[in-house]
């Protein structure tokens, strides 16, 4: 087996895109108009794996000084594989790659995986593999997400309210502009209760919408014309991702989160989606996570998945 590994450059933009488009484990996030809107913020390091000139895997990733990592700006990351890929050739690629980032003066190189629930057939081959070559656990992210192929387990409490808010003059609408969540709702509540902004721009959303019109969705409550919740969605394969939730005051006063929330965890699963993520509960305090976050998604049905995120010292 003769495997080659090479830096990505714009002139493999088809041929990475292609392979994104049939690999066994890659979701949109990966494709390069993705990954590219923040270009400027990262160093980007992504690297091609070929055996005898084919291609077989790919990283989406960036460096940091010394350091590699799974790409900072994605929720997610780690070896993308070609749909036919077996197990023992995994092990080759990760070895190519360490040997590789060696070969360059990388020191470190951190990696994270695609949570398990992302694959049905599954995408852990490669876990196995950074152990025997001495990966350490960096840290771990409670990662919240319903299994939609099982019975819903929403509490009775979210589902008494939820009856009472049914009975509300409540509009949810898919929309595509983003201006009025953005604006109205996600922006002015981050920064008066987190003193922060959303990690991507309403500019960024916008262009991110229109590069991927079936991946990007944007729900909205309205009570008598006043947008009053929102939740956006990144909808891949298998898995629907919360990617940004929030309400005004007003809303809060009538459950307009939670409504959305159990409304479209119906939506998803009757569509035959098999996971809704809800995200991290993690945060920076002495017990690691945000307790009120953790219950609330519990109580709409979450269980805990662990995003473990790892590092190899290549010194």
């Amino acid at each position: 087996m003769a495997f080659t590994v090479k830096i990505y450059d714009q002139n493999d933009y088809k041929l990475w895109n292609d392979f994104i488009a049939e690999a066994k484990n890659a979701t949109f996030l990966f494709h390069r108009d993705f990954m590219e809107y923040h270009k400027d913020r990262f160093e980007d390091f992504s690297l091609l794996v070929f055996e005898d000139e084919k291609l077989k895997a790919i990283l989406p990733a960036n460096k940091k000084g010394k350091s590699v990592h799974s790409h900072q700006g994605l929720t997610y990351g780690g070896l993308i594989f070609s749909s036919k890929l077996k197990a023992e050739k995994a092990e080759n690629i990760l070895d190519e790659i360490l040997f590789f980032l060696k070969e360059n003066q990388i020191e470190t190189f951190h990696y994270k995986p695609i949570p398990d629930f992302y694959f049905s057939k599954g995408n852990r081959e490669i876990d196995f593999f950074l152990f025997k070559r001495n990966a350490v656990p960096e840290r771990k992210e409670m990662n919240l997400a319903v299994n939609l192929q099982m019975p819903l387990k929403i509490s009775k409490s979210k589902m008494k309210h939820f009856r009472r808010i049914e009975n509300l003059d409540l509009d949810i609408i898919e929309e595509n502009d983003f201006q009025p969540f953005w604006e109205q709702i996600l922006e002015p509540r981050l920064l008066e209760k987190f003193n922060s902004k959303p990690v991507h721009s309403k500019e960024e959303i916008t262009l991110l919408k229109q590069n991927f019109p079936q991946n990007i969705r944007q729900y909205s409550v309205y009570q008598n014309d006043e947008i009053i919740a929102g939740i956006t969605i990144f909808e891949t394969e298998n898995v629907v991702k919360s990617q940004y939730g929030a309400t005004s005051k007003k809303g809060e006063e009538v459950r307009a989160l939670d409504f959305l929330f159990i409304n479209l965890i119906h939506k998803y699963k009757r569509k035959g989606k098999l996971f809704f993520d809800m995200g991290i509960v993690n945060e920076d305090s002495e017990s690691g996570y945000h307790s009120g976050l953790l219950k609330q998604k519990e109580e709409l049905g979450c269980a805990v998945y662990n995003q473990d995120f790892y590092k190899i010292d290549l010194k």
